[in-house]
C-alpha cells in the first residue's frame, strides 16, 4: 500500500484572498534574533528574516545550512578545466600536430593558459548561475510587497516571514508565538 502525501492546507481571508503567510515586525535586530530563534526551535521550515542591514548571527540563529553552490562551482571549474585540457590535446596531438617550444605535440606545458581561463570561465557561470538558481531569482513578484508597512524592511524595520506552505502554519498559533516573541506588528499576507 503506498503511502499518500498530504497536501497543504489552504488558508483564505474573509474576502476570499489565499494567504501567503503570517508577517511579523520587531523593533530591533536583538530581538528579531531571539524571534528567528524561536521560530527555528518551533520546528518552522518555510520562512524568513528581512531587515535593513545583515544582522550579525542570523544565520544560526535560523539554522541556515551551509550551501553546495561552492561545491558546484568547484566541480564545474574543474570539468571545464578538464574539458580546455582535452580540447587542446585533440588538437594538437590529432587534428593538426606541432611542435610549440621544442615539445612534441600534445605536451601539456603550453596547455596553461588555455586551461586556466576554461576554469576560469566556468567558475564564473557556474556561481552565477547556481547562485540565481539556488535562490530562485529572478523573482519579478512577491506578496509582501503589498504591504506597505514591508516596504520599510530595506529602510530600519525587521520582519519575518512564515509562509502558508508550511506544514506547521497556523496563523492563530503563530500570532501567539510572534506576540511572545516581542512582536510590535502582525499581520496577514495574501497572494
Amino acid at each position: 500500500m503506498s503511502k499518500m502525501k498530504k497536501s497543504p492546507k489552504v488558508y483564505k481571508t474573509e474576502t476570499g484572498q489565499k494567504v501567503y503567510g503570517i508577517v511579523a515586525e520587531f523593533p530591533n535586530p536583538a530581538v528579531l534574533s531571539h524571534a528567528a530563534e524561536t521560530v527555528r526551535d518551533g520546528g518552522y521550515s518555510k520562512w524568513d528574516v528581512y531587515s535593513p542591514f545583515p544582522v550579525h548571527g542570523m544565520d544560526e540563529a535560523m539554522g541556515v545550512k551551509h550551501t553546495k553552490l561552492p561545491l558546484l562551482v568547484a566541480v564545474c571549474a574543474l570539468g571545464m578545466a578538464g574539458l580546455g585540457y582535452l580540447f587542446q590535446w585533440y588538437i594538437s596531438q590529432e587534428v593538426y600536430p606541432l611542435t610549440v617550444q621544442g615539445k612534441p605535440p600534445g605536451a601539456w606545458q603550453a596547455f596553461i593558459p588555455i586551461i586556466f581561463e576554461f576554469g576560469v570561465i566556468g567558475t564564473a557561470f557556474s556561481a552565477l548561475i547556481g547562485m540565481l538558481a539556488f535562490n530562485t531569482l529572478p523573482r519579478y513578484y512577491h506578496p509582501l510587497l503589498k504591504k506597505e508597512r514591508f516596504l520599510r524592511a530595506s529602510d530600519d524595520r525587521f520582519f519575518i516571514c512564515i509562509e502558508a506552505g508550511d506544514p506547521k502554519f497556523d496563523p492563530n498559533g503563530l500570532r501567539s508565538l510572534f506576540q511572545n516573541a516581542g512582536a510590535t506588528y502582525i499581520d496577514l499576507v495574501e497572494e
